[in-house]
């Protein structure tokens, strides 16, 4: 559900700003992953300290969870300043020499512009839901989810179209409404968290000083997610900028394209996640021989979650298209990646729960070597397909399969083979 709602902001934007205009579409694309890119820097930080308490929580030692959770939130949270500050220069500079349509630009910078407030928020949320995976107590982000959608879309329905007095604002509402969104949900979350939660059983909110030792033992853990993540979602932003550069329409359709497999990979993107901390929970109980057969019935329930998903929007596609676009003509143009990226994420289903088991181990080192050469060759198909011999835009999306076959076959071989059964943290 956390899931959901990080992504129903994502489809919102999307199909809301395809009734404005492709090139809104399109710069919403580049954008967003702009934003995301930078956001799993904070995520990436996140997940260590959740490996963390998902290992306290398994050897039952509840009072040293808190100051995992008091640093990391104090940590991610100046983490947050740092990045706003570079983005308010930074990011004009790397559109200019990113994107090559002026108008385009224009309408990136104009979303981004709002967006960037969105990191305060993001990176400190980041840390709670850490907190509430690691200790297996999800329910507060099923409501905070539904919150965060809500939120998002009343507000994009409110300024990006101009509704109730406000003036229409396009995709610069798209930014604001996301803000707003994050706002909303992290006061739900911390006075939920006030009211609800065991806060003297943890330790949480308990601040006396900062701990070094803390700090370095998360980021011991999350600095190769954080470049993981951080490459991983960039190479992504790298593909819209070589789509940006075969034109609108591609990049209108590869918007949609993105905005309907991110929906789709929310089933086995919450496996995963479950997978990643109990794993960790696992291991932190001595039951390190449940580890391969748990990963693997993952595996198989994850699969079969999103197998009705892909027979939907396979067979369906023009009923999906039509959530985002009234464009007769765009709408049949993005008929085949829809049927790609349905394709796609049962390779993906099977894929990410391994690759998280991999990093629930605590071995992140691995995971992100892993990562990397990975992306070597996903970003090398992608800009032959698009640069050096370009094709259509079916073609270069078929690296789907490149990227999500090569990272669980990798995964699953350390995971049979590999040293992990002997890392202590």
């Amino acid at each position: 559900m956390t899931l959901i709602a990080q992504n129903i902001i994502n489809v919102t934007n999307t199909a809301f700003l395809g009734r404005v205009g492709e090139v809104e579409l399109g710069a919403s694309a580049i954008g967003g992953v702009f934003y995301f890119a930078i956001y799993m820097v904070g995520f990436g930080f996140s997940q260590g300290a959740q490996i963390l308490i998902g290992r306290r929580n398994g050897e039952k030692n509840y009072s040293q969870i808190g100051p995992i959770f008091n640093n990391a939130l104090l940590f991610n949270f100046l983490l947050s300043v740092l990045i706003f500050a570079i983005s308010l220069k930074g990011v004009p500079f790397v559109m200019k020499y990113a994107v090559s349509s002026p108008q385009v630009y224009d309408a990136t910078i104009a979303y981004l512009d709002w967006r960037i407030y969105g990191f305060f928020f993001a990176f400190v949320n980041a840390i709670f839901r850490s907190f509430y995976v690691g200790i297996t107590q999800t329910r507060i982000l099923t409501t905070s989810a539904i919150l965060m959608a809500i939120t998002n879309i009343l507000f994009d329905y409110i300024l990006i179209f101009g509704h109730f007095g406000f003036p229409r604002l396009g995709i610069e509402g798209a930014g604001i409404s996301s803000v707003i969104a994050e706002i909303v949900t992290l006061i739900y979350v911390i006075i939920y968290t006030f009211l609800r939660a065991d806060t003297k059983l943890y330790g949480l909110f308990e601040f006396k000083k900062v701990e070094l030792k803390t700090v370095l033992q998360i980021l011991d853990l999350s600095i190769f997610i954080m470049f993981q993540y951080f490459i991983s979602i960039s190479t992504w932003f790298m593909f819209f900028i070589f789509i940006e550069h075969m034109g609108e329409r591609p990049l209108a359709i590869s918007n949609i394209g993105r905005s309907l497999y991110v929906l789709l990979m929310i089933p086995a993107s919450a496996l995963a996640t479950t997978v990643n901390t109990l794993v960790s929970n696992l291991i932190g109980a001595n039951r390190k021989e449940e580890v391969l057969p748990f990963i693997n019935r993952m595996a198989f329930i994850s699969f079969i979650l999103v197998l009705p998903l892909m027979i939907c929007t396979f067979f369906f596609p023009e009923f999906f298209a039509h959530i985002y676009t009234d464009d007769k003509g765009l709408m049949s143009a993005c008929i085949p990646v829809i049927k790609i990226v349905s394709l796609a994420n049962l390779v993906f289903a099977l894929s990410f729960v391994v690759f998280n088991g991999v990093s629930g181990t605590g071995n992140t080192r691995t995971a992100f070597v892993i990562e990397f050469l990975t992306l070597f060759f996903y970003i090398s198909y992608v800009y032959y397909t698009a640069i050096v011999s370009p094709s259509s835009v079916e073609v270069v999306w078929l690296s789907e399969f490149v990227y999500w076959t090569l990272i669980g076959a990798l995964g699953y071989l350390y995971l049979l083979k590999g040293s992990w059964r002997k890392k202590e943290i």
